[in-house]
């Protein structure tokens, strides 16, 4: 049987999968992940779902090709749709916007009760879903962040709260609101593409201000200045921690 060839995100993503434990992939696209993971015998069974036709169609030729047809099981629905309780115990989505996660997981909410872990890789929008994963009972374990194709990468693996978990959000002097931006685990870890990323994020914004000359309308131009200006603030306050690479707790 030929070998899958992933790309490094799908790779890492496919390494925070336990092994034995049973997948579904959302947005599953050609069924990649799903195929990578049953041949390299780490799920025993996988659902590769999507809600467009020809991705669908992609994928149920990729199963075929490799012979998987019996322990992968290629779906058309809307989000979690396409699983039933009790089905599997790793849910991944990846490669879509953080709002479009958050709706995914909100409403398949009752599919959620059994899941043992979730493995979340948004391409925008991460704070959105850090948020609903804390005020929706999931703790986050671990984060990684990695840059492929000039395009930088956070992934998120989040697990059912457990009453003597540990919290990663405390013990850190940043607010929740801040951590749901910079990510708890990454805050901690302090990998060297957390500075580059906050760095491009402070050139978008000094981009944005000189993009505020354009406007005529003197006090909405104001106001915007004003509000980017408060995230120039904070971003380089950011910068200025990351900087000094030296983590705020063990």
């Amino acid at each position: 049987m030929n070998s899958v060839i992933l790309s490094n995100r799908l790779k890492t993503i496919a390494s925070y999968v336990p092994n034995g434990k049973k997948i579904a992939d959302i947005g599953s696209d050609h069924a990649l992940l799903p195929n990578y993971l049953v041949i390299n015998q780490i799920a025993p069974f996988a659902i590769a779902g999507d809600v467009n036709e020809g991705p669908l169609q992609a994928a149920k030729r990729q199963v075929q090709q490799y012979g998987l047809t019996n322990q992968i099981s290629v779906r058309k629905g809307n989000g979690l749709e396409v699983i039933q309780e009790n089905e599997v115990d790793v849910i991944i989505i990846a490669g879509m916007g953080g709002a479009l996660i958050v709706e995914i997981l909100e409403a398949g909410k009752e599919k959620l009760s059994t899941i043992e872990r979730l493995i979340l890789q948004p391409n925008i929008g991460e704070e959105l879903v850090r948020k609903w994963l804390d005020q929706n009972h999931w703790q986050i374990v671990d984060e990684t962040i990695l840059e492929e194709n000039g395009k930088i990468y956070e992934i998120i693996i989040a697990e059912p709260k457990r009453i003597n978990g540990e919290d990663p959000y405390l013990g850190v002097e940043r607010t929740k609101e801040e951590l749901y931006r910079l990510g708890p685990v990454l805050w901690r870890k302090r990998p060297a593409i957390l500075l580059k990323k906050w760095q491009q994020e402070a050139k978008k914004i000094d981009t944005i201000i000189k993009q505020l000359d354009q406007i005529s309308n003197d006090k909405e131009r104001e106001e915007k200045l004003e509000k980017f200006i408060t995230k120039k603030n904070w971003i380089s306050g950011v910068l200025k921690c990351l900087l000094k690479d030296k983590p705020l707790s063990k």
